[in-house]
């Protein structure tokens, strides 16, 4: 008998795809450049790969304890102390996760009721609507404009009700590049603490900030730590982005509750690969310096060049994304260039208004990742180059 109704529930049937694997199957199928989905195109420190290895061998591959190896709980509070001055206890305080994207769903459908608030900021990254959408709760959406992408106080103040539950932050900002200064951080902290609402915070690019930017953790202004859940993972920083080892830290009692979802979506992940996320935090602060210092000259190396080829760019502050606007190159709607530029120019992007509630918002803008070796760069850059011969 067929079905009466369609298979997929209502609430989930806008996140059928995502755009990363619909621009990845293009440059794949095309052989483009792809700068649409942030991945590196080089492995991470020799030193976490051999201790994965050493892992592997050595019988670490069953299932891990629920929250997570100890070594990692506890490297994760080290890592805590070390750069912002946090007290964690690794013990009833850390939650190892199936990557940040894990952890965000799991703390979301265990912190919201159906009919709850999320206060989120556009364009905002694919995952957070959906994980919203699984528990039932409603977006609030604050919008960030182009070319600064600054939060408008009216705009903020006006998402906060009666009804919110969760302010989901993502800082350093995926994909704009932006960086939320402190003032903004205590403008939100403000709210929400007024509204006895928790922030989750997706911290993944913590450790790629350029120029004058400082990451500042949620948690570590005034009050905050009590109402927060902070989440970050190996993927971003080590380059091990397949491994999907993530965490979230916070008040024990948060913790548990996203502990209590976790264990029937994935239950525990990735055995044998936790003990060298452990070791791979430990690194020293050269390995921190060169990673962003690395970065920075790679963003500037894509910046420069799309600049040359006619694009308006606005410079990251963090992150491995550059968004630039097309419409001086005379295409005015970014999802139309993104499935033509692999043909025009061989190389692939991501339209931002994929990112948006409002599309118009972002019509004509695009996001090109940096984190690739430097002779893909300059080769991009150099095809990047034809556009301007373009007619259309």
């Amino acid at each position: 008998m067929p079905l009466r109704q369609p298979a997929l529930v209502e609430r989930m049937r806008p996140f059928t795809s995502t755009i990363f694997a619909e621009i990845t199957a293009l440059a794949t199928r095309t052989g483009a450049i792809n700068l649409g989905q942030g991945f590196p195109d080089t492995d991470g420190p020799r030193l976490i790969l051999d201790a994965a290895a050493a892992a592997i061998h050595s019988g670490r591959n069953q299932y891990p304890p629920g929250p997570g190896v100890p070594a990692l709980r506890e490297a994760v509070a080290q890592h805590q102390k070390r750069f912002y001055g946090m007290d964690v206890d690794p013990e009833s305080e850390v939650l190892v996760t199936a990557g940040a994207t894990e952890g965000i769903a799991a703390t979301i459908m265990a912190l919201c009721e159906p009919g709850d608030e999320v206060v989120t900021f556009d364009p905002v990254y694919d995952s957070y609507a959906a994980s919203v959408a699984l528990a039932g709760a409603v977006r609030r959406t604050v919008t960030l404009r182009w070319p600064d992408f600054a939060v408008d106080e009216i705009e903020l103040r006006a998402a906060f009700g009666p009804r919110t539950r969760v302010v989901l932050l993502n800082s350093p900002h995926n994909p704009t590049g932006t960086v939320f200064g402190r003032a903004t951080l205590e403008l939100i902290a403000e709210l929400a603490r007024e509204h006895g609402a928790v922030v989750v915070t997706d911290e993944v690019y913590e450790h790629q900030v350029y120029d004058d930017a400082v990451h500042v953790p949620m948690a570590t202004l005034p009050g905050m730590s009590e109402q927060t859940v902070t989440i970050s993972s190996a993927g971003k920083t080590f380059s091990v982005t397949g491994w999907k080892v993530g965490w979230l830290h916070g008040p024990a009692e948060l913790v548990a509750a996203a502990r209590a979802v976790k264990q029937f979506l994935t239950f525990v992940n990735a055995g044998p690969l936790q003990p060298a996320v452990a070791t791979a935090l430990g690194l020293g602060d050269d390995f921190y310096r060169s990673l962003a210092t690395g970065l920075r000259a790679k963003r500037d190396l894509l910046c420069d060049g799309l600049r040359a080829a006619g694009f308006e760019v606005s410079v990251p502050r963090g992150t491995y994304f550059v968004v630039a606007d097309a419409a001086p190159l005379g295409f005015d709607d970014g999802v139309e260039l993104c499935q033509r530029l692999p043909e025009l120019a061989g190389v692939a992007a991501v339209p931002v208004s994929v990112f948006y509630d409002d599309p118009d918002a972002a019509r004509s803008l695009v996001r090109f990742a940096f984190c690739k070796r430097d002779d893909v760069l300059r080769e991009a850059v150099d095809r990047l180059g034809r556009l301007g011969r373009v007619s259309r």
